[in-house]
C-alpha cells in the first residue's frame, strides 16, 4: 500500500507523515508548484506538479494501484480512485465509499449551481483537535486493513 495525499490544502500532513512512519508505509504528498512544501522523512516524498487545472488529481489517478490509500477533500478525485479499487478518505476522516460517492458528487453539483446563481455559502469550519484525532483514527483503521473498504 502506498498513501497518496492531495496535499495542496491538506491540514493533516504531519499526522499522515507520522502514521506512515509508524506503519512503515510510503506516503507521497502531491502538490502544485504554487503550494509546494517539504517533508523530510524516510517514508515520505513530496512531488510538485505544475499548477494547471487538475494536475494533482491526474498525477495521483495515473499512479495509484488497487489497495492504495488516497487522502483528498476532492470528491471527483475520490470517485476516480474508488473506481481503481483504492481506499479514499478526507482530511477530516470521512470515508469515501461506492455507497456514498454518488450522493456527495450530486450535492457538490447542486451547491455549485447555487453559487453560480448568486447564493452565498460558508467555507469549511476551522479544524478542531477533535477532528484531527478522528482523522488519525480513521487513517489508522485504513492502514491496519491495508485492503478492502475502510
Amino acid at each position: 500500500m502506498i498513501i497518496y495525499v492531495d496535499a495542496d490544502a491538506c491540514p493533516t500532513k504531519s499526522i499522515i507523515a507520522e502514521e506512515a512512519s509508524v506503519f512503515r508505509l510510503r506516503a507521497i504528498f502531491v502538490c502544485s508548484f504554487a503550494n509546494h512544501f517539504l517533508l523530510r522523512d524516510e517514508w515520505t516524498e513530496t512531488v510538485v506538479v505544475d499548477k494547471s487545472y487538475q494536475s494533482v488529481d491526474m498525477f495521483i489517478t495515473n499512479r495509484v494501484k488497487p489497495g492504495d490509500l488516497v487522502i483528498t477533500d476532492d470528491y471527483g478525485l475520490a470517485c476516480m480512485v474508488l473506481g481503481r479499487k483504492c481506499l479514499a478518505i478526507s482530511s477530516r476522516g470521512k470515508e469515501y465509499t461506492n455507497d456514498n460517492i454518488d450522493y456527495l458528487l450530486s450535492t457538490r453539483h447542486r451547491q455549485q449551481k447555487e453559487r453560480s446563481a448568486g447564493k452565498r455559502s460558508k467555507g469549511p469550519k476551522p479544524f478542531t483537535p477533535l477532528e484531527k484525532e478522528a482523522f488519525r483514527q480513521t487513517l489508522k483503521k485504513c492502514l491496519q486493513l491495508k485492503e478492502g473498504d475502510c
